[in-house]
């Protein structure tokens, strides 16, 4: 790992941050996080009320990255064979064949829109292709191409008509990334740019990254030095999730923890850094978390979020 390739990875980033943004107004945070979740090679989970560019977003990304992309709706008919693929009889030269139709999962950036409006069956049928990076139907398992990532959106829970995701799926999100509301003034700028005429259409976008090149980057962030006392640091902040029963029914398990130490190593390499520091630990605390501890009713009472129970245990 050198200075040069470290400098190269930034401005590489700062291109692409600079794209995305003649197509998504504002949004910065949620843009670098999904960019870290892709660099250690995860799956993203984001939060928000519709209409705040979600999907936008990561289609956006994955024209940037030369990456295959497919979009999924979540509805409560969605059937697991729908996204994992079936077999069709096909007729042939020897007669009728049953051949296997690949479904959506089989891309780059499978985008599962409104995940939490599927039903828990077809939930689960995306667990195995977000761990194993797999697909089982009937006796055949495939193999899906890499890089693979799943991002999926969801509803805030109190919405009508969801289904809140198992802890087992959670988990296989290294992010659970909250989408706010714009500013006054992006929102400004939003209704502008999509009210006014203009003759050109949107803008055109080029790949700026090869699949190859991401394969470099994630290897360059696992390259990236990581100093004992920021790792014990890491380390720490997940065990307390596990030890303050004051605030916190389950706490999150050593997946969160390996999964924080790469976020933060990704973080150092957007920064162009080849150093990782407590703050990188601390601003990807949250994301990495929040979806990962259950609070209590205590907590509840108190008004406290999940947010909130971060902030405590980092003080």
């Amino acid at each position: 790992m050198t200075t040069d390739s470290i400098k190269k990875a930034k401005d590489a980033f700062e291109f692409i941050f600079a794209e995305t943004a003649k197509v998504v107004v504002g949004q910065q945070q949620v843009i670098k996080q999904i960019i870290i979740a892709i660099l250690t090679e995860s799956n993203a989970l984001l939060e928000g009320y519709p209409g705040l560019a979600k999907t936008l977003t990561v289609s956006t990304l994955a024209k940037l990255m030369d990456l295959k992309f497919s979009r999924i709706q979540g509805t409560p008919d969605l059937m697991p064979s729908d996204i994992t693929g079936t077999y069709v009889l096909e007729e042939t030269k020897n007669g009728r064949e049953f051949k296997f139709q690949p479904g959506p999962l089989f891309s780059n950036v499978v985008l599962m829109d409104e995940i939490n409006r599927a039903t828990p069956k077809t939930q689960s049928a995306l667990l195995e292709a977000m761990q194993e990076r797999q697909v089982t139907v009937g006796n055949h398992t495939y193999k899906l191409e890499r890089p693979f990532f799943v991002l999926a959106t969801q509803n805030p829970i109190e919405q009508e008509g969801t289904y809140p995701l198992p802890e087992a799926q959670s988990d296989r999100f290294l992010f659970k990334i909250k989408t706010d509301y714009p500013t006054f003034n992006d929102e400004l700028e939003i209704v502008s740019r999509y009210t006014e005429f203009n003759e050109k259409g949107g803008p055109e976008l080029k790949p700026l990254l090869k699949k190859e090149t991401i394969f470099q980057l994630q290897q360059l962030v696992r390259q990236i030095p990581i100093a004992q006392d920021v790792r014990k640091y890491a380390v720490e902040l997940v065990k307390k999730t596990r030890e303050r029963k004051e605030l916190i029914e389950y706490g999150a398990s050593p997946r969160a923890s390996i999964g924080l130490v790469l976020a933060a190593k990704a973080n150092a390499l957007l920064d162009g850094r080849n150093y990782v520091t407590k703050n990188d630990v601390r601003e990807m605390v949250y994301p990495v978390l929040r979806h990962r501890i259950i609070i209590n009713f205590e907590a509840e009472r108190n008004n406290f979020n999940e947010d909130d129970v971060i902030g405590y245990l980092l003080k």
